[in-house]
């Protein structure tokens, strides 16, 4: 039998199949979801379910479906879908979805993402642990879902090329420069969506030639991890952009909501400067907006917010932290580390492949190569998150904060200290793993190294 809680995350379900989930438990988390939507009044009497590429998605969506359908809604199942097109589909229909995906986790893993309509997010404290609380009984009781057969109807829709015509809109990249763009898909949903939004299915012709890698979709990665934000997975891509003399090169992650950036000599971009990047292109058009950022983002970004215009205000590390704190300011635009993007054109919700195509705008309406423009929004030096196995995390954490005593601190998520000198270090557990996390940035190298590796040596005693 299930346990839930196992499974059952901060934002969203994830857990290996069949082992610690299966599409019994599918089942009753979709009635259990569905009766959670009733119970609030939540608009619309069906919800939009898509899945992506792994081997287990489609089964463990129709399941969900059932329970979904059993509890008096009907579904719209989208079939395979990026999450950012799941949030399309959320945010143009008006209605509450699912998403089957376990983003950038290896081949034996899935999930679900659930949101309400309009693709507001559901966490832990708007609805996911009352879910798995619906859920788990239902287990317990010896039923995936209510008795009775499901009532509702399933309808079939094909919503890419709606999505596509969206974010064209949104990003007119018709007049930009000729412009060569490697694009590694990592075997995962950037594959389907990619040729649609930017390459030869395109609604209409752009000037993009796109270099493919590792498109076909195949849920066992066999190429690689689908995580950019780990180094290793970049590789190809950053030799492919100097074998084919690209402009620019780009990388997705599993369910292709998060997109990574290299530029024309194979360098990474940093994610803090592409929201640098693009908050400046936000505020062109909205001044004075608001700007969320995550907490351990580059200070260049706040500073460069200010200087167009805008107003930055930092929230915590995670999508729905950042939703919500983008919600209730109306920001135009938000951005973290991890390069997740968030747009207010965008039902708030996070979409790799508008920041993308923000990129690629930038680049193509100016002639400097990508590694001069995004110079531009590079001030400090960054360490990268670097995790730590450590038993007694609070312990830790206290014996660095001691070490310290005239920094400025913050906890607002973790510990997080600010010095004079510009440099600051943040310190932040894990939500799943006996792991602590930390990022520094300093103005200068030697600083950078100087912090990070006594932040590091006292952490790991």
């Amino acid at each position: 039998m299930s346990d839930l809680s196992q499974i059952v995350k901060a934002y969203d379900v994830r857990g290996t199949v069949p082992d610690q989930w299966d599409e019994r438990a599918a089942e009753a988390l979709g009635a259990a979801f569905t009766q959670l939507l009733n119970s609030t009044d939540e608009p619309g009497d069906a919800v939009v379910v898509g899945y992506d590429m792994r081997a287990t998605s489609p089964g463990l969506a129709a399941a969900f479906a059932a329970g979904v359908r059993a509890e008096g809604r009907s579904v719209i199942e989208i079939g395979l879908a990026s999450t950012d097109l799941l949030y399309f589909a959320s945010g143009s229909l008006d209605l509450p979805g699912a998403m089957f995906t376990a983003s950038h986790n290896p081949a034996q893993y899935n999930g679900i993402k659930m949101c309400r309509s309009g693709a507001r997010p559901i966490g832990q404290e708007s609805g996911l642990a009352e879910i798995r609380e619906r859920a788990q009984a239902l287990l317990d009781s010896g039923e995936a879902r209510p008795a009775g057969e499901p009532t509702r109807p399933t309808d079939k829709r094909d919503l890419l090329p709606d999505y596509a015509g969206y974010l064209r809109k949104l990003v007119d990249l018709s007049g930009i420069r000729p412009l060569k763009v490697v694009v590694d898909a990592g075997n995962g949903m950037g594959g389907f969506t990619v040729p649609t939004v930017l390459g030869a299915a395109a609604l209409s012709p752009l000037p993009l030639e796109i270099v493919p890698l590792y498109f076909e979709l195949d849920g066992s990665f066999p190429n690689h991890e689908a995580n950019p934000l780990d180094p290793a997975n970049l590789v190809d891509l950053q030799r492919a952009v100097v074998e084919h003399g690209a402009d620019i090169g780009l990388a997705f992650d599993g369910d292709a909501d998060r997109c990574f950036v290299v530029d024309e000599r194979g360098e990474p971009v940093s994610p803090s400067a592409i929201t640098a990047l693009v908050a400046a292109r936000e505020l062109a058009k909205h001044p004075g907006s608001t700007v969320i950022h995550g907490l351990i983002t580059s200070s260049a970004v706040a500073e460069i917010i200010r200087e167009h215009g805008g107003q930055p205000v930092v929230a915590r590390v995670g999508h729905s932290f950042i939703k919500a704190e983008m919600a209730r300011t109306n920001a135009v635009f938000g951005g973290e580390h991890s390069a997740h993007y968030y747009f207010r054109d965008f039902w708030f919700a996070d979409t790799g492949m508008l920041a993308a195509m923000h990129t690629l705008a930038a680049l193509g309406e100016q002639s400097l190569p990508l590694s001069v423009l995004a110079g531009e929004y590079e001030r400090y030096i960054a360490s990268g998150e670097i995790n730590s196995t450590v038993a007694d995390q609070a312990a830790a954490v206290a014996d660095v904060r001691a070490a310290y005593p005239d920094a400025v601190a913050d906890e607002m998520d973790g510990l997080t200290l600010r010095f004079p000198d510009g440099a600051w270090f943040n310190l932040r557990a894990s939500n799943t793993e006996p792991l602590l996390r930390l990022n520094v940035e300093a103005p200068t190298r030697d600083r950078m190294v100087s912090l990070r590796d006594d932040v590091l040596d006292r952490v790991r005693r």
